[in-house]
């Protein structure tokens, strides 16, 4: 994280507490909603370019992709963050990554510091919300910041059954993991959120967080997403709009370490950097 300025994000993530934090959720809301639609204006799609040169030293990187939404060309910025792979997402395993991003933090779920918010303390559990009292302590947690310039969907991280979807209202803190420093995951502990429970083909439960912030106006659930529901591993299952980040505990421990660049559809258990 050197290429970040430590004094900036400390800056950022005090504002984000002490200001847009003072704000309600609803006034959080719509501000964040008014802001999103300005990427969903047609005037919007000619930011796709420098975006692409700045982010990935490409202009045309956008090529490699294809719009979002099922478009056959790209009509706002929008089509670029919810872009979709030309080809299937291939999977190789039967535990994969879920999604594309920042892996700002790790650890088993007994080991986790907990997190002082707004003068509570708080443990990570509390982002699974009615099923983090059955997470083993044993579990693996991990935290996935999706920058601005990740590919914005979820993938199912196995094969088995949808047990629970719970959607928990929230503020909408800024996610920056840099503007956070030693609590990376504390916007999950306030943040709205859907929350999914899976059963695997092992009879091992799957334990995920889907977090929004400002200007992710939507998190979009697929159709596959339903208690009762079968996915299969690499399954898309939800979508972002902007930056996001997710949350998810599992039986398997990741070989990647915190602090580096994670590829969705990798195995959890290989340490494949991207």
């Amino acid at each position: 994280m050197a290429f970040h300025s430590a004094t900036a994000y400390k800056v950022l993530g005090f504002l984000s507490l002490n200001l847009w934090g003072r704000l309600s959720a609803s006034v959080q809301r719509v501000i964040s909603a008014t802001i999103s639609r300005l990427y969903e204006t047609r005037f919007s799609r000619f930011m796709i370019g420098p975006y692409c040169l700045w982010q990935f030293g490409s202009w045309f990187h956008y090529r490699q992709f294809v719009p979002g939404g099922g478009k056959n060309r790209y009509e706002t910025f929008q089509d670029f963050f919810t872009r979709d792979f030309v080809s299937p997402l291939s999977v190789s395993d039967k535990g994969i990554w879920p999604c594309e991003g920042f892996l700002c933090e790790k650890g088993k779920v007994s080991e986790i510091p907990r997190v002082k918010v707004k003068g509570e303390v708080r443990n990570l559990r509390t982002v699974f919300g009615g099923s983090g009292p059955e997470i083993p302590n044993d579990y693996h947690f991990i935290n996935v910041f999706l920058h601005n310039k990740n590919y914005h969907h979820i993938h199912s991280p196995v094969s088995g059954v949808v047990n629970s979807v719970e959607h928990i209202p929230g503020e909408l803190l800024l996610l920056r993991p840099w503007a956070y420093r030693k609590t990376p995951s504390l916007p999950a502990l306030t943040n709205e959120r859907v929350n999914v429970s899976l059963q695997d083909d092992q009879d091992q439960k799957w334990y995920l967080s889907i977090v929004g912030g400002p200007m992710v106006a939507t998190i979009n659930r697929g159709p596959g997403l339903k208690e009762g529901q079968r996915v299969t591993v690499g399954e898309k299952i939800a979508s972002f709009r902007l930056g996001s980040t997710l949350c998810m505990v599992s039986p398997v421990p990741p070989a990647i370490p915190a602090g580096i660049w994670v590829s969705v559809g990798h195995p959890l258990h290989q340490h494949k950097p991207s």
